[in-house]
């Protein structure tokens, strides 16, 4: 069928479970396919980058690799002032964190693919993530490291301020199920082909679609 007609139940919808695909005009007129998102959660220094670039690598489609890091690198924040303390962070982080977040939905309506490299930090970002995130198709990856290790990878990396790597290890996989899980201590390619397999055999209902139905009002 030409032109963005009604949706093909081809993905799933995180409220029923169903496969959904919709099609979306975008500026030039032409049909587009919502976006399809693999989600990386892991303790800062797990390896979520270097997943994610074997990831986008081996992937038979196109996907971006979005993550906090890129926007920092890019020097979009005003980081001399804020380390002035002109410009507290502390107020600054909360409107940052929450304006990534709702990035994600807006680029994947767009068509485009995404392999997201986040930190889950609290029960709150988990929550907005499901709301935002919960009508496409999300592949939540877990990565698990021991801490011993990440404490090491933490010091030699040097760009991580000391400490990061205990406070995420202790919370970030207390706050949701995952569809597939790697532990960082294999080999890169071996993790790269073990998600790439289990993203290929996916099957309803996600582990986006579970939480859903488990945050859903009695």
């Amino acid at each position: 069928m030409s032109g963005c007609g009604k949706p093909v139940r081809r993905r799933r919808n995180a409220a029923r479970g169903s496969r959904i695909v919709r099609r979306i005009t975008n500026l030039h007129g032409a049909c587009a396919v919502e976006g399809k998102i693999i989600l990386l959660n892991g303790a800062s220094s797990s390896g979520k980058s270097t997943l994610a670039r074997g990831l986008q690598a081996t992937l038979a489609e196109p996907f971006w690799h979005v993550s906090v890091d890129h926007l920092h690198a890019a020097g979009i924040l005003p980081k001399a002032r804020i380390k002035s303390r002109e410009f507290p962070w502390p107020t600054l982080r909360p409107q940052f964190f929450d304006g990534f977040h709702r990035c994600l939905p807006v680029l994947a309506e767009a068509g485009n693919n995404l392999i997201v490299d986040h930190i889950v930090e609290t029960e709150d970002w988990m929550r907005q993530l499901l709301d935002l995130l919960g009508r496409f198709d999300v592949f939540f990856v877990g990565l698990h490291c021991p801490l011993a290790e990440l404490e090491r990878r933490e010091r030699e990396r040097g760009d991580r301020r000391i400490g990061e790597a205990r406070h995420d290890y202790e919370t970030t996989h207390g706050f949701g199920i995952y569809d597939f899980e790697v532990d960082t201590t294999r080999p890169p390619d071996h993790n790269v082909d073990a998600v790439v397999t289990a993203w290929n055999d996916r099957q309803p209902p996600a582990a986006f679609a579970k939480m859903a139905r488990r945050n859903e009002p009695a």
